[in-house]
């Protein structure tokens, strides 16, 4: 059970990374990942039966995320359309353009040759691909084009006041941040053996819970990279997902469990927050 949430931790810190980009770097809370998740699953899956190369089949799933955070961003910063409404919007579309890639609503991959039917073990696997793109996250972060992603979250004006053009980040942050959710989709439905077009149902929620928790035990630690804390959250959130079954609760009360995780989470957070302002003020 340890070896399998490791496992699925890695995948889903993937995700988590890109969720993060947009949520707390962008300040974008951006409910296309909940489609584009499957996206990249689709992606890959009808790629690798097509027998395309199983590392080439992540590309193709990257680029598809990509395109797809692009969309909601023209749509919120050209159409004017609120973050959240184009992120629910692009979702909305994106279920049925999953389905047209897949051509039916699951694709198996068993009888065919992926990253884990090989000779290399899953956790290797999945470490590697982790590790890529969480050395590939710190060294955007310490670009230029990582300063003004950060800046544009925290102060818009200030980007605009420096002559850069804060839509087109705006843009720039949804296709990468989409495309390391696609790649964490198209990693698990690899692992997992099959893509599915409901697969991504409350990935956000995940996302957010895994961040929350990174940031509420790690987010104060200056050694600690950003990364590391959405990686350590990730891996503590699959942790209490996997008890949680283990001690008998059912499989369909994961996303119940997750909300309450998070609500009490942010409860005892603005409730530590409170209690510090107090002793400040007395």
């Amino acid at each position: 059970m340890l070896l399998g949430t490791l496992e699925q931790s890695f995948i889903f810190a993937v995700m988590v990374l890109g969720v993060y980009i947009s949520y707390k770097i962008l300040d974008f809370p951006d409910m296309t990942v909940d489609g584009s998740f499957p996206l990249g699953a689709a992606v890959a899956a009808a790629s690798i039966v097509k027998g395309v190369n199983p590392v080439l089949a992540l590309i193709l799933a990257m680029a598809a995320g990509a395109a797809a955070g692009f969309i909601t961003g023209m749509i919120h910063v050209k159409l004017r359309v609120t973050n959240l409404l184009a992120g629910i919007i692009v979702m909305t579309g994106l279920y049925s353009i999953n389905l047209r890639i897949m051509g039916k609503s699951n694709i198996p991959l068993f009888s065919v040759k992926h990253l884990f039917n090989g000779n290399v073990s899953a956790i290797v696997v999945v470490a590697v691909i982790l590790l890529i793109v969480k050395l590939g996250m710190d060294f955007l972060l310490k670009t230029k084009f990582g300063f003004a992603l950060k800046a544009l979250g925290d102060n818009e004006s200030l980007i605009i006041s420096l002559g850069l053009n804060e839509k087109t980040l705006k843009i720039y942050g949804l296709m990468l941040a989409n495309s390391l959710v696609a790649l964490s989709g198209a990693v698990l439905a690899q692992y997992q053996g099959f893509a599915d077009v409901g697969m991504g149902t409350g990935t956000i929620i995940t996302g957010l819970a895994s961040i929350i928790i990174g940031d509420a035990l790690f987010g104060k630690k200056k050694v600690i990279k950003i990364s590391m804390m959405v990686i350590f959250g990730t891996i503590i959130y699959r942790t209490i997902i996997a008890l949680s079954l283990k001690v008998g609760m059912n499989a369909s009360d994961l996303k119940l469990i997750t909300s309450a995780l998070v609500v009490i989470i942010i409860f005892l957070k603005e409730k530590k927050h409170l209690l510090k302002g107090g002793i400040v003020n007395a």
